[in-house]
C-alpha cells in the first residue's frame, strides 16, 4: 500500500457470519448440507473480493467462552448452542485461511474485541479512508466514530454511521457501554438494572455521558435528567446498585487492545493477495465446484 493509497478496510466478524449463514440455509434447505454455512461464509467473502476489497480480516470466536465468563457467572457460554455451528468454528477459519484471508482466532477475547482492536489500529493509518466492520452487533457501535469508522449490516445492506447509532440509541458511541450496562443485554446473558430501559438510560446517559457521572441524589439530577419517567426511583437503584451497574459496562466494553491473545498484524498485513495452494481441498470438501476458478478471477488486475 503506497503512501497515497485510499483504501477501506473490512473487518468481519466471522462469528456472526457463521450464525447468518447457518441460518440462511435452514430457510433454504430442510437439512442443509454438513459444511453449508463454511460454504456460504466462504463464498460471501469472496464476493467482497471479486467486488473489488482489497483489505479484509476476519475475527472470529475460536471457543464461545471468554474472560468475560471469568468477570460474571451468568454470561453466556457455548452451552445451547446449535452443534452444527460450534462444529464448524475451526472448519471456516482454516476455510478463509486457504481463501488468503487473516483470520483472528480469539480465545482469551471474543470476536467484537478483534474486530474493536483493528479498527482502533486502522482509525489510527492515515491511508485509510473507511473501516467498515461488517457486523450489525450493538456492541461495535462503541467503535463508530463519524463516517470514518462504520458497521456495514450485510443482511440488510445498511451503513451505521455515528448518526445512525445516536438515532438508534440516544447517545453517541462513547456511551454505548454505559447503555448496555444500564439496559443489560439479554443475547450476552446480562440484565441491567431494574427499571431502566431504553429510553431512561437513553434520556439520562444524554445528559451525564457515563455511569460514573450520575449523582446518586435525584436531587443533584439536572432537570432535563430529572424529568425522565420515575427518576427518584431510578436514582435509588442506581445508587444501591452502582457496582453492578459498572460491572455490567465492564462487560459490555470491548477491548482495542489483544495482542495478549492473537496478533492482528497491520493494516498492510490484511491486504488480500490471492489464495494459498490449499484452497482446492477446501473447493471439494465444501462442494464448491468453481471455487478456485471464481478466486483466480477476483485476483485478476491486484499487484
Amino acid at each position: 500500500m503506497s503512501h497515497n493509497d485510499i483504501v477501506i478496510i473490512h473487518l468481519i466478524d466471522g462469528t456472526y457470519e457463521l450464525y447468518r449463514q447457518h441460518f440462511g440455509q435452514a430457510v433454504r434447505h430442510r437439512t442443509p448440507p454438513p459444511l453449508a454455512a463454511t460454504a456460504g461464509v466462504v463464498t460471501s467473502t469472496l464476493q467482497l473480493l471479486a467486488g473489488g476489497a482489497t483489505h479484509v480480516a476476519v475475527s472470529m470466536d475460536h471457543v464461545i467462552e471468554s474472560f468475560r465468563n471469568d468477570l460474571y457467572e451468568g454470561y453466556k457460554t457455548s452451552e445451547g448452542m446449535e452443534e452444527e455451528i460450534l462444529k464448524q468454528l475451526p472448519i471456516v477459519q482454516d476455510a478463509l485461511r486457504a481463501l488468503g484471508v487473516p483470520v483472528w482466532s480469539m480465545v482469551k477475547y471474543e470476536a467484537d474485541d478483534g474486530l474493536a482492536a483493528a479498527a482502533h489500529l486502522a482509525d489510527a493509518d492515515e491511508r485509510v479512508a473507511q473501516v467498515q466492520i461488517l457486523s450489525p452487533d450493538k456492541d461495535m457501535g462503541q467503535s463508530v466514530k463519524g463516517n470514518r469508522v462504520v458497521q456495514f449490516d450485510r443482511r440488510n445492506e445498511i451503513i451505521i454511521n455515528e448518526d445512525a447509532v445516536r438515532a438508534k440509541f440516544g447517545v453517541g458511541p462513547t456511551s454505548i457501554a454505559d447503555w448496555l450496562g444500564l439496559v443489560g443485554d439479554t443475547a450476552d446473558g446480562f440484565p441491567g438494572l431494574q427499571g431502566w430501559g431504553a429510553k431512561s438510560a437513553s434520556a439520562v446517559l444524554a445528559v451525564y455521558e457515563h455511569i460514573e457521572a450520575i449523582p446518586d441524589d435525584v436531587d443533584s439530577w439536572s432537570d432535563a435528567a430529572r424529568g425522565v419517567r420515575g427518576a427518584a426511583k431510578l436514582a435509588a437503584t442506581l445508587r444501591d446498585n452502582r457496582n453492578l451497574a459498572l460491572l455490567f459496562k465492564d462487560i459490555a466494553t470491548v477491548r482495542t487492545d489483544v495482542a495478549d491473545d492473537v496478533d492482528i498484524g497491520t493494516v498492510d498485513s490484511w491486504r488480500w493477495r490471492g489464495p494459498t495452494s490449499a484452497l482446492e481441498t477446501f473447493a471439494k470438501e465444501l462442494g464448491i465446484s468453481q471455487l478456485v476458478e471464481r478466486v483466480e478471477r477476483a485476483t485478476v488486475g491486484r499487484d
